[in-house]
Parts: C-alpha cells; sequence; structure tokens
C-alpha cells in the first residue's frame, strides 16, 4: 500500500482513486501483449480473445484503450476488470487541467498498489482462484518533455509487493519466449506472425484455448493514434 506522502501524490494527479472493484467473474485471465517503441513510433498489439475466468465460456473483449486528447494508449495482459478501472481513473486524470503523461506514468504503479488488495478481496468473495489473478499493462504515449515516444510496463500478481514498473527501451513481449531471436518489426504482417507464434504458444501450453480471436494493434505517432484490427490469429 502506498504511505501517506505516496497517496497524495496519487490523488494529485487522480483525484480520489474510489479503491471498490466488483468482481462477479472476471474476464481474460491469460492473453498476449507486444509493445514495439522507438523515439518516432510506438506500436502495440494485444489479441482480442477473453473468457469469463469461472465458466472458460469464451468471449471478445477490447485490451487496448485510447485517450485520444492526450494521444495516449493502455493496454493489458491479464485482470479485464482490474485493466478497466485503471482506463477509469485515468481517463478521469485526464480531464485534469495539470494533467501531464509524465506525472501518470510515474503515479500508476500507486495506484495499482492502492486498489490491488480491494481487486484480490473481490476476486476471492467471487470464488476465483489465487493462481490465475494477475495484471500487465502498458502505458505509452509522445512526449513533449523529452521529443519522443514513451512507454513503461507495469505488473501485479496475487504473491503480493509493490507494482513492478519497467520503463520500456525498445519493448516487451509477453509471452516472449516464442519470439526469442526474431528480430523487432513495425510491418503489420510480422506483427501478426508474432501474434499467431504466441497464441500457439500459450495455447499449447495450457492445453486449451486462452489467446486468439483478432489481432488489435495501436500505432501512435506525435499527433496521431490509429488502431487496426491485423488479422486472425
Amino acid at each position: 500500500m502506498p504511505t501517506s506522502d505516496q497517496c497524495r501524490g496519487v490523488y494529485g494527479q487522480f483525484g480520489r482513486a474510489d479503491d471498490s472493484l466488483l468482481v462477479s467473474a472476471d474476464n481474460d485471465p491469460m492473453s498476449i501483449l507486444n509493445a514495439l517503441l522507438r523515439p518516432d513510433q510506438l506500436l502495440i498489439a494485444v489479441d482480442a480473445w477473453a473468457e469469463d475466468a469461472m465458466t472458460q465460456n469464451p468471449s471478445v473483449g477490447a485490451k487496448l484503450l485510447l485517450i485520444p486528447e492526450h494521444n495516449l494508449v493502455l493496454a493489458s495482459r491479464g485482470s479485464a476488470q482490474f485493466f478497466l478501472k485503471i482506463y477509469e481513473l485515468c481517463l478521469q486524470a485526464s480531464f485534469r487541467a495539470d494533467f501531464t503523461m509524465e506525472q501518470l506514468i510515474a503515479e500508476l504503479g500507486l495506484v495499482m498498489n492502492h486498489l490491488w488488495p480491494s481487486y484480490l478481496q473481490a476476486a476471492a468473495e467471487a470464488g476465483m482462484t489465487r493462481d490465475i489473478l494477475h495484471s500487465e499493462l502498458v502505458l505509452g504515449d509522445w512526449s513533449p518533455k523529452v521529443g519522443r515516444m514513451v512507454a513503461t510496463a507495469y505488473a501485479k500478481d496475487a504473491a503480493g509487493g509493490p507494482a513492478r514498473v519497467q520503463p520500456l527501451e525498445g519493448g516487451v513481449a509477453s509471452p516472449g519466449e516464442p519470439l526469442r531471436g526474431r528480430p523487432d518489426s513495425f510491418e503489420f504482417d510480422d506483427v501478426l506472425e508474432a501474434g499467431r507464434l504466441r497464441a500457439a504458444y500459450l495455447n499449447k501450453s495450457v492445453g486449451r484455448t486462452v489467446a486468439g480471436g483478432g489481432l488489435l494493434a495501436a500505432v501512435l505517432v506525435e499527433g496521431r493514434a490509429t488502431i487496426s484490427d491485423v488479422g486472425p490469429i
């Protein structure tokens, strides 16, 4: 949990972070997330497969969302309901007159720490097992302060402890094992093939379909953000 001094920083950007989370049966315990970063461009790709964590009934879901007035993207692997709560708070923060990308990046991990105990409690009350409770987020944007694209990865799991926060240099792939030895590429054909490799890897390792559907890619450059359906994986 954040200290009182840290909470003042969190609430400064986010307002008062409401920690209420309603979890009947969370979605998307596993999926794929890929981020490629260079100074002039950010690409984030996610699959659209989702499922009810209790019944395993499949559906589709948006695992990346924009805050377009700030050319900002937030993407997720893991708990859909936790992701949507974080997105809601980011969206609320974006309306503030003093909103900055840099402060949001600095404080997002603290907000995750603040909300996580409530999420674990709500998930336990819904009968969900702790081993599937995790959240990986990537937040990216054009930073006027440094004059380039920036992105940061965050992760929480049921083991507890502070959120793991990692500023990205070239990108991140989760899971990354299927892409070892492959060069990074912003070309959609290559992004699609990488998505197919990771979906096949996850589905084989779990023994059933937990990733797949369509591959969605958000591409951000200075002043412009686009989301494309790259194709089925």
